[in-house]
């Protein structure tokens, strides 16, 4: 059974601070931030735009002094793509996607003769600061490290997803990872990120592992994740994921 990936982007982003819908597109906005990564759109499955529905899902981005840009699987609304193009619109990325269910999560294995890592769920300001901290230092200057960014993963924590993290020797953040709370039975796992001096140590896997577990104890039929490399791919392979689609990320320049 495929996961719907599609119709789950459209719930997430109707869970942003503040919601357009207009065109047979969903559009989320976060007014504490401009990052292109947490304001953008999605279309509706099937949805069959126009030019004049591409133009009024672009002029909601410019009136926010924001980068028109979405994130949708094309295989679910195939119309999409070509009113797009025919606008401007540039391809960015395109993602392969990754599904784990119940019946194929494979925690990873012991690391060496220990206990394996410690994976914990931040309750302190502290700790979300350290997580948002580690996951800047990890993603190599994509965003950079503020209490906005700290602020949304303990949104995500209260808000009936999830955040687990390694602790560091000096008690910050070696790496971690988010899950929004599911929807449409599914739930996106995102973000997962070891500092430098951390990784090939297994973390990674560790909290992608008790993030995933996580969700299916809260009821989730499945987790869907994307990746970045072969290394990562494996990864997630191990833990029992397994490629089920594609995701096209475009835009349009200013």
């Amino acid at each position: 059974m495929q996961t719907n990936v599609q119709s789950f982007a459209v719930a997430n982003l109707r869970r942003r601070p503040e919601v357009v819908e207009t065109g047979g597109f969903v559009a989320g906005f976060d007014p504490a931030t401009d990052s292109p990564y947490i304001n953008y759109a999605t279309p509706l499955p099937g949805a069959e735009p126009t030019a004049a529905d591409v133009a009024a899902l672009v002029a909601a981005f410019r009136s926010r002094g924001l980068k028109p840009r979405l994130e949708f699987a094309p295989d679910r609304a195939p119309s999409v793509e070509p009113a797009l193009r025919a606008a401007g619109f540039g391809t960015e990325e395109v993602h392969e996607y990754l599904v784990c269910r119940p019946g194929t999560l494979t925690p990873p294995p012991r690391i060496g003769d220990g206990p394996g890592h410690l994976v914990e769920s931040p309750a302190a300001d502290e700790e979300y600061t350290a997580i948002d901290a580690a996951l800047a230092e990890a993603f190599e200057g994509e965003f950079a490290s503020s209490p906005e960014g700290a602020a949304r993963l303990r949104r995500i924590q209260e808000g009936g997803g999830a955040v687990r993290f390694v602790r560091a020797p000096d008690h910050g953040c070696a790496g971690a990872a988010s899950c929004s709370a599911p929807a449409v039975g599914t739930a996106e796992l995102a973000g997962v990120g070891t500092r430098t001096a951390f990784r090939r140590r297994g973390i990674g896997g560790a909290v992608v592992a008790s993030l995933t577990a996580a969700m299916f104890g809260l009821g989730a039929g499945s987790v869907w994740l994307e990746y970045s490399g072969e290394g990562s791919q494996r990864v997630y392979e191990r833990l029992g994921y397994r490629a089920e689609g594609t995701r096209l990320y475009v835009s349009l320049e200013r």
